[in-house]
């Protein structure tokens, strides 16, 4: 299966909240979606997962967890999902997992995907 989707971690149902917005313009540009949060629910068509579901079609993790929040997903990341990168957004930036991810060959963005998707560099 090709790497192609992308991965929402942190998403919400909340419409305020920037992952929400991220999933709507990710819908937008018909990126395909895999949104995992901390309570499962729906937003956009898009069912938010809780957990760590296996996955190997995974292109792009754009995270919306603190660093505090990252920690149990830094090995499944890293180790199950290999993505092609990692786009941390404002607030999310940890330089231990960047560290981790680029000596696993996974290239790391520090940038905001809202202006990434707008301004076409996504």
């Amino acid at each position: 299966m090709p790497k192609n989707k992308t991965l929402v971690l942190g998403a919400s149902e909340n419409p305020q909240r920037y992952s929400n917005i991220a999933m709507r313009m990710l819908n937008g540009i018909d990126e395909p979606i895999v949104a995992i949060g901390r309570k499962e629910g729906v937003a956009h068509s898009i069912k938010i997962q809780k957990g760590q579901p296996q996955r190997n079609d995974i292109q792009t993790v754009t995270l919306y967890l603190g660093p505090r929040f990252q920690t149990e997903y830094i090995d499944y990341i890293i180790h199950e999902l290999k993505p092609e990168r990692i786009i941390f957004n404002p607030g999310t930036e940890n330089y231990d997992f960047t560290q981790k991810a680029e000596e696993s060959g996974i290239r790391t963005i520090e940038a905001c995907t809202l202006v990434m998707i707008r301004t076409g560099q996504y």
